[in-house]
């Protein structure tokens, strides 16, 4: 009699430890996790970074003073240690955008090669940034003293609104009416260009002047002088 063997089994499945798996878990899924974290990484450091701003224009420098002077003067030397000028005013304001000062009530002092002052004074004035170039603005009142003293009687005298100083040369000149007393006289100018170092004064665009019957002789170096075919008109 036979006998049916018995039917073959399927072999059994290992299990496979739990910390084998779990290394073989972390082996497929770190790459993964390694480039998320870097797209995150880069997608925050391009959030965090300035961005550039566009060019602005360049805003153009506002009209202030930078410094204020109260009660100041300036004073200007020549090569040889020589008092040349002095500039002095209630006040002093310095623009920087245009490097100019401006000045409240200021007195000019110009001291001449023999020793002869001249005063001028003004409302206001401008001047550029060292100095060398003063405007007078607003009744305009200019003196020379020819022996430097203050106190003494003047020998020429000017009056009107504007009064351009260039203070290293001592010259000074006007393109508006100015009256001129002294020399003898007095004229009515319509502009004029003195040089205190000479002394010499001259005018253009005619004018008016009055002389008196016998005019006393002005001092050593103070003349007048007119433009050629400009000579003004003199009244007795």
């Amino acid at each position: 009699m036979a006998t049916l063997a018995p039917a073959p089994t399927a072999p059994r499945r290992r299990v496979q430890p739990l910390l084998w798996r779990a290394q073989s878990l972390l082996a497929s899924y770190v790459p993964l996790l390694l480039m998320a974290v870097l797209a995150a990484f880069t997608w925050w450091l391009i959030k965090s970074t300035p961005q550039l701003e566009a060019p602005r224009e360049r805003a153009a420098p506002k009209h202030e003073p930078d410094y204020r002077m109260q009660g100041f003067e300036l004073e200007r030397f020549t090569s040889d240690g020589r008092l040349m000028a002095r500039v002095l005013g209630r006040e002093l304001r310095h623009y920087p955008d245009n490097d100019t000062m401006e000045i409240d009530a200021p007195e000019l002092r110009a001291y001449g090669l023999q020793g002869e002052l001249l005063i001028a004074q003004a409302k206001r004035g401008l001047s550029n940034g060292d100095g060398s170039e003063v405007q007078l603005l607003g009744d305009v009142k200019l003196h020379r003293y020819p022996d430097g003293d203050p106190a003494a009687a003047s020998d020429l005298a000017l009056y009107g609104e504007f009064l351009h100083a260039f203070v290293p040369q001592q010259k000074m000149r006007s393109h508006l009416p100015t009256r001129v007393v002294g020399l003898g006289g007095e004229m009515q100018l319509r502009s004029f260009d003195y040089d205190n170092l000479t002394g010499k004064l001259s005018f253009t665009g005619g004018g008016r002047a009055q002389f008196s019957a016998q005019p006393t002789h002005p001092p050593s170096g103070a003349k007048a002088a007119a433009a050629p075919g400009r000579a003004a008109s003199a009244v007795r």
